[in-house]
């Protein structure tokens, strides 16, 4: 590509809630400046944007695409992202790369889940923000109450830069407001010369000397106020809303003349970088010599093969330069440059500081990972949302059995909200996504990419096994076929180990008489203690002990759980000088450990999850009687703007396991939540036993 000035580009993004027509309105600009020879359409299939068969086969954006334009002068890099809550993870790489989020709302449906959080991740990103109103050729709209709606939930920065004349059917053009006509447009729907003075109050709010000037009554230019916007979106005392049809085209012109002139440019955000050795944050200068550059998105092609998209943020990037990359130890060549539109690419001899470009078959390069040259700074990671919805996945055949590892990971690849991994306890391999959908759209593209089948089921809860009483016993282990037998005896002691031990503190010979040595486990919360005195054990085989009592650990004792919590002493024991071996003694240990921890009182703990529970207020009551019946509390609630709630709680992972499914069924589609492990507690005695019995149904079955 030709190198620009920085101020000449505009990097947007489009967000908003589904089915409000972003794709819609990015084929029509693409089709408006002459990329295209036609208005492509997500129904017929024929949008430029949504490139994947899933995305066609839905006819809904599932993945972030790039688009790019010309027009008064701007060169305008254009993200369209998908709209459903279900992908969100797009949006997010997506808003780091930009420095404008066109929030897009329907008139028809409003202010929708996903309209607040991508505003409020835009917010967070310190980007400046644009509403786009779309389908105000539809039916029964009332645009004061949504405007009003608006600014109750967005705040009163947010000001029309034209209004509408007609709705409906009768949605012909759009009125300005800054300037304002002389003569009025008959139909024009509110009063043009009332939102000029809100947007003249926006526009001085964000400028010093503006603001004085206006203070003293003083007049200002037409060049002076269109600067004044601009910088007032940058800092977003304004947020213009703009009213258009993406079908008919209606009110798009004045949108592109909008990013154009008001859209922030890279010099215009302040970008932080932070200094790896003393933490100190700095702002990156898109003028700087030295290259600073991230990977916002990855993209596993079938024809390509992998695509890594990247931002520049100074510097410049040139086919086989040698960059320093914060997942790889060592240096990254780049390939070729390709400039992306939609589902084509174009090689580029290099990018600049602004440029948003792609590069292929660069295996060591992964999303949010950071490229720099003569740089010694670091750019905070993308905040990925946490997966949370999970399934247990197999092959569904012996032929898929050798190529599923393989296509997971390429969807883990693309997709950071999309995790695989094996449960060590368990043994299942779990894929974790944002929502059933999700996992379902992820399952499809195994299927239709890598033609891998796969069999999905709720994984298993990872319960624990501990003891809440002491108990000590023997094992003797003696096998004798002819030749040198097997033989050693084991004395074990098992009690509780403290949640807040300090192993130093506590396994000392004041608690533990004739303690020679111990090994504490703190991933477990375990420890190992040797007091055997007089040699009762030959030291050579104290390992082997202690070997013995952790494989049993791993293997579990009451329902096949890992056992954690636990403090177990050998005292004492017995050898033989020619059948003593070391697997005797691992033998004897596993068995020893077994019928004394049964006696020690045994427990099964279950594990505990933090949950963040976002709702429309006046749905509290039903989220928290909920919360109780699944044996969850309540432990705090905050305010959001726009009539939600955070409700924070403790829940059993084991009961909210298929929680997605509930909240949207409760709040219609408005409810998200995360949640994270928290610790582990005692399963409530009715329900060991239930867990208990099907554990053992579940052995009987495999017998």
């Amino acid at each position: 590509m030709a190198a620009k000035r920085v101020t000449d580009i505009r990097n947007i993004v489009l967000v908003g809630h589904g089915a409000v027509g972003k794709t819609t309105l990015a084929d029509h600009i693409l089709f408006r400046t002459g990329n295209n020879s036609r208005a492509g359409s997500v129904d017929d299939g024929s949008s430029l944007l949504d490139i994947d068969d899933e995305e066609k086969e839905r006819k809904s954006s599932i993945s972030s695409s790039l688009c790019h334009f010309e027009h008064n002068g701007k060169h305008i890099n254009l993200l369209d992202t998908p709209g459903y809550p279900d992908f969100i993870g797009q949006v997010f790489g997506a808003i780091r790369a930009a420095e404008t989020a066109a929030v897009t709302i329907s008139a028809t449906s409003g202010i929708e889940v996903n309209t607040r959080r991508t505003f409020l991740r835009a917010r967070g990103a310190k980007i400046g923000r644009m509403i786009i109103l779309t389908r105000l050729d539809g039916d029964n709209i009332d645009f004061a109450g949504l405007l009003d709606s608006i600014k109750e939930s967005f705040g009163a920065a947010c000001i029309p830069l034209n209004l509408p004349v007609g709705l409906g059917a009768e949605f012909t053009s759009v009125c300005p407001t800054f300037p304002v006509p002389d003569s009025i447009p008959e139909g024009t729907v509110g009063d043009p010369a009332a939102v000029y003075q809100d947007l003249l109050d926006a526009v001085v709010e964000a400028d010093e000397a503006l603001m004085e000037r206006y203070l003293e009554g003083e007049e200002f230019s037409p060049d002076e106020l269109m600067a004044g916007v601009s910088k007032a979106v940058a800092a977003g005392t304004l947020i213009p809303i703009f009213c258009v049809c993406g079908k008919s085209g209606v009110g798009v012109d004045e949108l592109l003349d909008g990013f154009a002139e008001f859209a922030p440019s890279p010099l215009d955000v302040v970008r932080n970088a932070v200094d790896p050795v003393t933490g100190d944050e700095t702002p990156i200068d898109p003028n700087a010599q030295a290259t600073v550059a991230q990977v916002f998105k990855t993209r596993i092609d079938p024809f390509v093969a992998k695509m890594s998209f990247i931002r520049v943020y100074s510097g410049r990037l040139s086919k086989d330069s040698s960059l320093s990359c914060t997942g790889s130890d060592k240096n990254v060549k780049l390939g070729q440059l390709l400039q992306v539109q939609g589902g084509s690419q174009q090689p580029v001899e290099s990018a600049g500081p602004g440029d948003i470009v792609c590069v292929v078959k660069m295996d060591d390069v992964h999303t949010s990972d950071m490229l720099t040259k003569d740089a010694d700074v670091s750019l905070a990671p993308i905040p990925f949302p946490t997966p949370m919805v999970g399934l247990a996945v197999e092959p569904k055949s012996r032929a898929d059995q050798s190529k599923i590892s393989a296509a997971l990971s390429k969807i883990q690849e693309e997709d950071a909200t999309f995790r695989v991994y094996r449960d060590p306890q368990t043994k299942e391999m779990v894929m974790q996504g944002l929502s059933e959908l999700h996992l379902q759209v992820a399952q499809d593209r195994l299927h239709r990419r890598d033609k891998v089948d796969v069999v999905t089921r709720q994984p298993k809860v990872p319960y624990r096994e501990t003891v809440v009483g002491e108990a000590e016993g023997s094992y003797r282990h003696r096998k004798q076929s002819g030749g040198s037998g097997q033989f050693a005896e084991v004395h074990l002691r098992v009690t509780p180990c403290p949640r807040d031990v300090v192993p130093e503190e506590y396994f000392t010979k004041d608690n533990f008489p004739s303690l020679r040595e111990f090994h504490y486990d703190p991933e477990t919360n375990s420890a190992f203690l040797d007091r055997v005195t007089g040699g009762s054990v030959p030291n050579n085989f104290i390992p082997a002990v202690e070997k013995g009592m952790k494989d049993r650990m791993d293997k579990g004792v009451l329902a096949g759980y890992h056992v954690q919590d636990v403090v177990c002493e050998l005292y004492f024991g017995k050898d033989h000088p020619v059948d003593s071996n070391e697997t005797a003694f691992k033998m004897a240990s596993s068995i020893c450990f077994r019928d004394v921890f049964k006696q020690a009182k045994p427990a099964l703990l279950e594990p505990i999850v933090d949950m963040e529970i976002t709702i429309p207020a006046d749905k509290m009551g039903d989220i928290s009687s909920d919360l109780t019946t699944r044996r969850g509390r309540v432990e705090g609630m905050e305010g959001l703007p726009g009539g939600l709630q955070i409700l924070k709680a403790k829940a059993p992972l084991s009961e909210v396991m298929t929680y997605a499914r509930s909240l949207s069924s409760m709040t219609g589609g408005q409810g998200s939540f995360s949640m994270e492990l928290s610790h582990y507690e005692p399963v409530p005695v009715n329900e060991q036993q239930r867990i208990l019995a099907a554990a053992v149904s579940t052995e009987d079955e495999e017998d």
